[in-house]
């Protein structure tokens, strides 16, 4: 028996630093999240804060950042990471990358060098946490048609408006938030605990239930005019930390589709259906060679896909190649894993049924599936048909 990823020998084209890196994120997962991970996912909570502070300690937060206490690892480390995180839950890769991609790439991209140097380095060990305030009840896919709006009142800002469905949100001690100004969409720190700014985590979720979601009410919020970044001008801001995000997706997708193969691989080994292995069967190898197939060619485009950033070439149309492949066939392998589970498929003493809902929302979020294949059409035809 080989690994699925021995296939396409993945090792290869990976440096040492790279393979110590995706080594010591597994070490952390298998150390501080697979044996509670079920639990938290059944009861809907995740320690955050002291899950915040372990992932700090051994430089994930930020890791693709340089400076302000940030690892400074190149874009294919920071690949590897999100899959290993993403293999143990897609809740805690969530966790890293709004804190990493968004929140802390927003500060670091567009931010003052003095709100560098006061969220950066507490924010890389995990002492404070953030989280990315665009999304909001009505406008998801459209960000441009945002309702929250940040007003001037003498030297002060004042911002009134909902944002929804944001990572991290309840256990953050600043949100980034992004609203309509008379000069256009700007991204504005705002500190928890500022009067007017209360923050409702979303119940009753089936999907992401290891993870912290919440609703942002900005009512009446009163800012100094140095709490707005100042190099982040129009929707380039905010879109230029959503592509930062998916990139981790594309490996964290397959983080979770290989969890779900290693797992059916295992459990069709030992189960035994007439007296024979389940793995004995033509019908099961050949479900497991088409996902290993799928499984190999995203690992192989997400590679592709990091050298190309770690070049500086990357476009936005091939991030959105990388999302909506990868995620799309991580859902596949993960769905066809749960049929050779049978009814242990969906009990959470396996990962796949967990993995599965997940990857609904995954599917969903950074940018929908079909709103990808829509900016890959527009690369190929040059006619945008968002509208």
């Amino acid at each position: 028996m080989i690994a699925p990823t021995a296939l396409f020998a993945l090792d290869t084209l990976l440096t040492d630093e790279e393979r110590e890196i995706r080594s010591t994120v597994r070490r952390v997962c298998d150390r501080e999240i697979r044996p509670h991970v079920a639990g938290w996912f059944e009861a809907g909570e995740l320690p955050a804060r002291e899950l915040a502070r372990t992932l700090g300690s051994v430089g994930v937060l930020g890791m693709h950042l340089d400076g302000y206490g940030c690892a400074g690892m190149g874009a294919v480390a920071y690949g590897l990471a999100c899959l290993e995180l993403e293999a143990a839950d897609s809740g805690l890769r969530s966790l890293v990358s709004v804190q990493g991609s968004l929140a802390m790439y927003a500060i670091w991209k567009y931010g003052s060098e003095e709100q560098k140097q006061e969220w950066l380095p507490a924010m890389a060990a995990g002492e404070r946490i953030g989280c990315f305030g665009l999304t909001e009840p009505d406008f998801g896919s459209d960000p441009g048609g945002m309702r929250t709006t940040a007003k001037r009142e003498g030297g002060d800002w004042v911002l009134n408006g909902t944002k929804l469905w944001i990572t991290n949100g309840s256990v953050s001690d600043v949100a980034v938030v992004w609203a309509r100004t008379d000069e256009g969409i700007r991204g504005f720190l705002v500190p928890a605990g500022t009067p007017g700014f209360t923050v409702n985590d979303v119940k009753h979720k089936i999907s992401l239930r290891a993870s912290v979601t919440s609703e942002l009410v900005l009512d009446g919020v009163r800012l100094p005019a140095d709490a707005m970044l100042p190099r982040a001008r129009g929707l380039s801001g905010p879109l230029g930390c959503l592509n930062e995000a998916r990139f981790g997706i594309v490996f964290g997708a397959m983080g979770a589709a290989l969890d779900c193969l290693e797992t059916a691989i295992a459990y069709a080994s030992d189960r035994e259906v007439f007296a024979r292995p389940l793995s004995s069967y033509q019908l099961t190898q050949e479900k497991l060679a088409d996902m290993a197939l799928e499984l190999g060619k995203g690992l192989l485009l997400a590679v592709h896909l990091g050298r190309l950033k770690e070049a500086g070439t990357l476009t936005p149309e091939q991030v959105s190649a990388g999302k909506l492949n990868n995620v799309r066939e991580a859902l596949e392998i993960a769905r066809k894993c749960r049929t050779l589970l049978g009814a242990s498929g969906i009990t959470l003493e396996y990962p796949v049924i967990r993995h599965s809902v997940n990857l609904e929302s995954v599917l969903t979020y950074e940018g929908t599936s079909e709103i990808h294949a829509l900016v890959i059409g527009k690369a190929l035809t040059g006619i945008p048909a968002f509208k």
